[in-house]
């Protein structure tokens, strides 16, 4: 049985075919199909760099940062507030904190940091160190520079001085170095882990904070709904996205920005293929009254140039999508792209092109080109049989 195709797609393939014959109708077509290649694979090239340095980012702080972090209000005793936070269900770990500034004295050398005292367990925004550590844990940057190691002792010196007839007298402990975490290069601050009874000494009067881990990220923020319900009026229930929202504001904002920007290569390409297929038009105005003539609609006439363009947009668009997720791919595989380490907190871009992603940009530079090539059809659609054919 032989396979019929409807009218309008027939004749889109016919012209596809004729264009080649034509030089100046070919050479548009090409520029047109290349401009939409270019601009979707550079607009995936561009999204898959920006993903894989978001998600290094977001890694990056993520694994420094509190899944949950509760402020207690004022008159809530530390003790009795970890213990209601401990009967809620969905909690995996919780413990005391305290927090503060102070400075590190060692070795002729004094540097601020941050310090956090904790009640049962190192932290895990303290990575690589040993978790049962009971002592002074300092970040791998801060040891470097000052030539620490552990069995070492160092000087805690508190921000917040012992008031004296003699005048304000600075407090000062002396502790042993119990173990090295890994610090981040995306920390402006160094952190150092105490116990908190010796963080209690150097911060009298800090606010007690509870840390809650729960099972992931996901399930931190829907616990977060259910402590605050839980605790008394007044406290602050802090999740990972409130510790680093502007952070995620920004990343959001960046990856529209680009979006925005590297699109606009797609909408000139578009426009290109407007101007190809109005040059079709004109090679085949004669023919296009000779059919309209024998019946062929208006519609039909101008589904078939709208398929012509929507042929020409497929190719670029299907191109371009697979030629920037290859090369994000190759990119991202071999750590083509090197950074300097002592600059970036990464030593190579990274890329990560999503499947999903790849398929909306394709589609939607699709879309846009169906469009247009819709709006370049009008002429078509309106085209009087008589005019045409003396033409």
């Amino acid at each position: 049985m032989p396979v019929t195709m409807p009218f309008p797609l027939l004749l889109a393939l016919r012209y596809l075919r004729s264009t080649r014959r034509d030089a100046a109708t070919s050479f548009l077509s090409a520029v047109a199909v290349a401009g939409i290649a270019l601009g979707v694979a550079a607009l995936v090239l561009a999204l898959a760099a920006l993903d894989g340095l978001q998600q290094a980012l977001r890694g990056e702080i993520l694994s420094r940062t509190a899944q949950i972090e509760i402020e207690l209000p004022p008159g809530v005793d530390g003790a009795e507030g970890l213990a209601l936070v401990r009967r809620q269900s969905g909690v995996v770990e919780a413990q005391e904190l305290l927090r503060g500034r102070g400075w590190v004295a060692a070795n002729g050398a004094v540097r601020e940091v941050e310090i956090v005292g904790y009640s049962a367990r190192l932290p895990r925004s303290f990575p690589g160190a040993d978790a049962g550590l009971a002592g002074v844990v300092v970040g791998s940057g801060l040891a470097a520079r000052l030539g620490l190691r552990p069995g070492e002792r160092l000087d805690l010196v508190s921000a917040r001085p012992t008031l004296s007839p003699l005048g304000p007298i600075p407090r000062q402990l002396s502790l042993a170095i119990a173990g090295v975490f890994r610090s981040g290069r995306t920390e402006r601050v160094d952190r150092i882990a105490v116990p908190i009874a010796e963080a209690a000494r150097l911060l009298p009067g800090a606010v007690p904070r509870i840390e809650v881990v729960a099972s992931d990220l996901d399930a931190a923020l829907d616990l977060a709904d259910t402590l605050r319900a839980a605790l008394p009026p007044g406290a602050r229930v802090l999740t990972w996205q409130d510790l680093n929202r502007p952070l995620f504001f920004a990343l959001r904002l960046e990856r529209a920005v680009m979006f925005a920007g590297v699109f606009l290569i797609v909408v000139v390409a578009a426009l290109a293929l407007v101007a190809d297929l109005a040059l079709v038009q004109s090679a085949k105005w004669r023919e296009v009254g000779a059919l309209a003539a024998m019946g062929a609609t208006g519609r039909d006439l101008g589904r078939a140039f709208t398929l012509l363009g929507g042929m020409l947009a497929g190719l670029g668009s299907v191109a371009g999508g697979g030629v920037g997720a290859g090369v994000a791919w190759l990119l991202d595989r071999h750590h083509l792209v090197r950074l300097p380490g002592e600059v970036y907190f990464i030593d190579y871009l990274p890329f990560a092109a999503s499947p999903i992603e790849v398929l909306a940009v394709v589609g939607l530079a699709l879309s846009l080109a169906v469009a247009f090539s819709a709006y370049a059809a009008r002429r078509v659609a309106l085209a009087r049989p008589a005019e045409a054919i003396r033409r």
